[in-house]
């Protein structure tokens, strides 16, 4: 069980370090020496999880995956308010999360990886569906389309996204709100504008925390010389008789620990 543990430990060091870089260097010039070095794992270890720049490229992919779908979790509340809390947790997380952004831009560059995964798209079809369950349940105002309002927000989206490369002020909460707060009166119309809040709910449940990814094998242990014999042991003296433990008679105590006081103190 310590084995796996160390090498869930290791992978996921591996990917998180294998995305700072991917995302801060480029996917090109980020090595896999540099990725190990800033891991604090060896090449070797590396190597035994990710026998390729690719494969780590594919976990970086599938860790941002996981993201994504906590952020695209079912909420209670109306389909609406899910995607604008959605909307903000992606922005955030786009700000705060190298894991996320790395992922988004290697799912972009499918050379660059052997996954056919497209975060994008999975965002897109996961909007779109948010926004036909609104128009279902009556939220949209009749003259507003469900493909339109839902080519906005992905739009969005994907602006703030590429803007936060340059100027990470595009990926706080404000400019979004500020979207939110122009679209909802066109999308709901004045009188339903009240059911929402164009800067997230701040009553939402958080995602839940990342689950550890599971290694499919354990890290082979480092081969250790064997121990030496231990010499045996030289023949010990017999011990001592114990001495006895019974009380001194009157006036050997006495004699021993001074003449009594009368009073015997018990702890």
């Amino acid at each position: 069980m310590a084995k796996q543990e160390r090498a869930i430990r290791t992978r996921n060091a591996l990917v998180e370090s294998a995305a700072e870089l991917f995302d801060r260097d480029g996917f090109e010039v980020a090595s896999l020496a540099t990725i190990s070095a800033r891991a604090g794992v060896s090449s070797g270890a590396l190597h035994f999880h990710f026998p390729s720049k690719a494969a780590l490229a594919d976990a970086v992919v599938a860790a941002a995956a996981e993201r994504l779908v906590r952020i695209t979790r079912e909420r209670e509340t109306l389909p609406l308010q899910a995607l604008i809390d959605a909307s903000h947790e992606l922005v955030q997380g786009l700000r705060s999360d190298a894991v996320l952004r790395a992922g988004f831009d290697l799912s972009a560059a499918p050379e660059r990886t052997r996954t056919a995964r497209d975060l994008r798209r999975q965002w897109r079809e996961w909007v779109e569906s948010l926004v036909v369950r609104a128009e279902r349940a009556g939220l949209l105002a009749p003259d507003v389309a469900a493909r339109d309002v839902a080519a906005a927000v992905v739009a969005v989206a994907a602006g703030h996204e590429a803007l936060g490369h340059q100027d990470p002020r595009w990926l706080e909460r404000a400019p979004l709100t500020r979207f939110w707060a122009f679209l909802l009166p066109r999308v709901v119309g004045a009188a339903r504008v009240g059911l929402f809040v164009a800067s997230g709910d701040p009553e939402a449940e958080p995602a839940p925390e990342p689950r550890t990814a599971t290694a499919p094998l354990a890290e082979p242990a480092p081969a250790s010389a064997p121990a030496p014999l231990a010499e045996p042991a030289p023949a010990s003296e017999p011990a001592p008789a114990a001495r006895a433990t019974e009380p001194l008679p009157g006036p050997a105590r006495e004699r021993a620990h001074g003449p009594s006081t009368g009073a015997d103190v018990r702890s």
